[in-house]
């Protein structure tokens, strides 16, 4: 438990006017501040009706007090919320009393940083809480929900424990050579090192649905001009997002649209046509375009199917070498073609009419497989891009552990190995952290929380 920490204090609904608005007070000065706040006595887990006191016995405001008393609630310390109305002023009204009785102002996230510190919560089901808060979709609700409830946390718990049992029995052989245990010949190392493996994989691959749940995927459509960009936009989101016409140019800025994917957030980003100009405006506009391809996930490129091929191999010749590109061939229907996927040495070609919405089923399920998203896929639950680091980490380290096993029977080596994987997927509950870390997480919090 933390000690000697100082009373925190925060308006926990989000700002602007409401029915009902909280504040959130946690630490040792809890009692002491419901003694001058409120007219009556606090019973622990009990709501009570009360006038919220100034200091000179007047009402700021009335409503309910709840009392959690130390190690039973959120934070695990002394925990009073009151809720009363929801009003900017009498809010800030009420705030600045709590402050005046002896509390601090909380720092973004500094709730749920205590709880992670008083092992309330680990440090992924802290990262769930506000994965929760921020939720698009029904589905990262729901996967926001079996992180915080422990599911994510346990698996890898799980996969500790094993690099901790492995790691003993390692360490035991070198240490005890007098004695019967032979690590190297009698096999039991061998076969659990790849049955983790197997384990680290599938919590990988469950971990990447949770991100793209999560993070969803950036997707820029570039082309020449009126290739059908903004048409395809319009298309996916909708609705008229862009303004679609027959005059080459006119989406000179970056518009940007988030859509779901059968339930999978979708950044979808419509750049501005690729061609040499002088305009000024248009110039800029190619530019931002650009910027946008280099942080993409996916790149669409937008091709009118009457295009010459030379063409269109100049084009990409512009495009980022390290960004994955899908050719759309739109305006088959100026030919009768049907729609279809190809597979070529190119890559991955399309063939639609955006305008007579043929081959658009083709296109986004193939978004779909391409990002490996599976929208009945059971138990996932929310990830970061640090906990799929540290499991890639993880993986690669049990890996090369096995690899010193069977090729250099170096028991020190495969020793190190397992501590350094053991050491990458402690630090996704916050077994094993830094304070610059923990920063950074409970820093993107919202106040209050």
């Amino acid at each position: 438990m933390l000690k000697n920490t100082e009373t925190i204090a925060a308006i926990a609904t989000p700002s602007g006017n409401g029915g009902v608005g909280i504040i959130r007070i946690s630490g040792t000065k809890v009692l002491e501040i419901a003694s001058k706040l409120l007219s009556k006595n606090l019973p622990p887990r009990t709501a009570i009706y009360s006038p919220f006191l100034d200091e000179s016995g007047e009402t700021i405001d009335s409503g309910i007090a709840l009392y959690f008393p130390t190690p039973n609630s959120y934070t695990g310390e002394d925990v009073l919320e009151l809720q009363g109305h929801g009003g900017a002023v009498v809010l800030d009204m009420l705030l600045r009393r709590v402050l005046a009785l002896g509390a601090t102002h909380a720092k973004a996230g500094e709730f749920t940083e205590r709880a992670f510190l008083n092992n309330k919560l680990d440090l992924a089901q802290a990262e769930a809480v506000a994965d929760l808060i921020n939720s698009s979709t029904e589905h990262s609700v729901r996967s926001a929900q079996k992180s915080m409830q422990g599911v994510f946390s346990t698996q890898i718990h799980e996969l500790v424990e094993e690099l901790t049992y492995l790691r003993v029995y390692v360490e035991a052989a070198i240490d005890f050579v007098d004695e019967e245990i032979d690590f190297l010949s009698d096999g039991i190392i061998e076969r659990r090192l790849r049955a983790l493996l197997n384990r680290i994989e599938k919590i990988q691959a469950t971990a990447q649905q949770g991100r793209l749940l999560r993070d969803g995927m950036t997707l820029v459509l570039a082309g020449k001009p009126n290739a059908g960009k903004s048409s395809l936009l319009n298309a996916l989101a909708g609705h008229d997002a862009a303004i679609v016409t027959d005059i080459a140019g006119t989406t000179r800025d970056v518009l940007r649209e988030r859509i779901q994917l059968d339930g999978m957030p979708l950044h979808i980003i419509d750049t501005a046509g690729l061609r040499e100009v002088d305009n000024v405006v248009e110039q800029e506009g190619i530019r931002r375009a650009h910027a946008e391809m280099m942080k993409a996930d996916l790149i669409l490129l937008l091709v009118d199917v009457r295009e010459s091929s030379d063409e269109t191999e100049a084009l990409l010749t512009t495009l980022p070498k390290d960004v994955e590109i899908i050719r759309v061939y739109n305006k088959i229907d100026l030919f009768s073609r049907t729609p279809e996927i190809q597979t070529t040495e190119n890559g991955t070609e399309i063939f639609v009419s955006i305008k007579k919405n043929l081959g658009l089923d083709l296109l986004t399920s193939h978004l779909k497989t391409f990002i490996g998203f599976n929208a009945s896929a059971e138990n996932v639950f929310i990830a970061r891009r640090r906990h799929l680091d540290a499991l890639k980490f993880g993986h690669e380290f049990v890996e090369q552990a096995l690899a010193q096993l069977q090729n250099a029977l170096a028991g020190e080596l495969v020793a190190e190995d397992l501590r350094q994987a053991q050491q990458h997927l402690a630090e996704i509950t916050g077994e094993f952290t830094s304070d610059d870390l923990l920063g950074k997480i409970f820093s993107s919090f919202c106040i209050g929380k």
